[in-house]
């Protein structure tokens, strides 16, 4: 069973699994998702916790014992478990597809992993937790989806808010819910119930925004300028390595082009996406309108275009790298 984060407190209300699973990279998600399934434990009567950190020489018989071990002073125990690298190795993955294949309705499991990619959660440890327990996926909240996730957020503490201002603090919290948390919960002490104004919200609102490179390519396949001379300035601000952006981005203009020449010739326009791994529903519409709307030429020059900032990066020739980057997202963005 898979949940969302926001699915979670609707299926405590009705019942409690013995195995649940916070899968992802978002910490804000997955901090109250685990709070969430502790609060219910308790009120079901699970009264002793023990919490095993995965770190170098782990023991997993430790998982095996407390599995089936109780104290005297408590019928009910909860364990979490933490593998903040992800992988648990040959001995970790026979213990955790053994307590899998074991769950026992006086003990609830908590494992909380990072986001994983396809690979790892084709493993057969990965496959038993999700077969036997609810999958929470903790992703990040995409930018489009933002100003949803404010507005209900605001409602929880009886306050509304405009599309201005909505935008606004999507805007100023993109790429960091932490802090969009707090800044939210900021709001609810500064104002009080009911809709918040743009100007009153505008004074009390940290720029708290943070910006991965990562993510740099949707923005420039969508067209979206403001947006692309926002996060281009904060990856400036944050240190982030002009090599790594310009990287990102011919990598995405070469998928651009592949998919492109593959639509071209007729090819299926999954295997298109596996063979230029473009992943996630997102992307692959971004990229298939970007690949239908820009002519080859205009792809090859984008690409011409990356190669000569590749070389002013590395002093060959003169120029203002971070400006060349921004007109090279400009050329999806007309």
């Amino acid at each position: 069973m898979q949940l969302r984060a926001d699915e979670l407190e609707r299926h405590l209300s009705r019942s409690l699994a013995p195995l649940y699973i916070i899968h992802g990279d978002e910490p804000l998600q997955s901090l109250e998702a685990a709070d969430a399934i502790r609060a219910a434990a308790r009120v079901q009567g699970y009264a002793e916790r023990e919490v095993l950190a995965v770190e170098r020489g782990f023991d997993w018989k430790q998982l095996l014992v407390s599995g089936a071990s109780l104290s005297l002073f408590s019928s009910k125990k909860l364990i979490e478990l933490r593998i903040p690298g992800g992988k648990p190795g040959t001995d970790g993955a026979a213990a955790i597809v053994q307590h899998c294949s074991a769950l026992a309705p006086e003990v609830l499991t908590i494992v909380t992993l990072p986001k994983l990619d396809r690979r790892a959660q084709d493993t057969a440890w990965f496959k038993a937790l999700a077969h036997n327990g609810v999958l929470i996926n903790t992703f990040q909240v995409e930018r489009a989806q933002l100003p949803q996730w404010i507005a209900a957020r605001l409602a929880r503490q009886k306050q509304k808010a405009g599309r201005e201002t909505l935008q606004f603090l999507a805007d100023s919290v993109e790429g960091n819910l932490l802090a969009a948390h707090q800044e939210i919960q900021k709001l609810g002490l500064l104002f009080p119930p009911g809709e918040l104004a743009f100007d009153p919200v505008c004074g009390a609102v940290l720029n708290v925004a943070r910006y991965d490179a990562f993510k740099l390519n949707e923005a420039m396949l969508s067209g979206d300028r403001a947006r692309l001379a926002r996060m281009l300035d904060g990856l400036k601000s944050e240190g982030e390595a002009p090599p790594k952006i310009l990287w990102v981005l011919a990598e995405e203009i070469r998928a651009v082009a592949k998919v492109q020449a593959g639509m071209a010739l007729g090819e299926d326009l999954q295997q298109l996406y596996r063979n230029n791994r473009v992943w996630g529903g997102v992307r692959q519409q971004l990229v298939t309108v970007a690949a239908r709307r820009l002519k080859s030429a205009a792809l090859a020059q984008a690409l011409s275009h990356a190669a000569r900032i590749d070389r002013t990066v590395k002093g060959l020739i003169r120029g203002d790298v971070w400006d060349e980057l921004l007109q090279l997202c400009l050329r999806f963005a007309r």
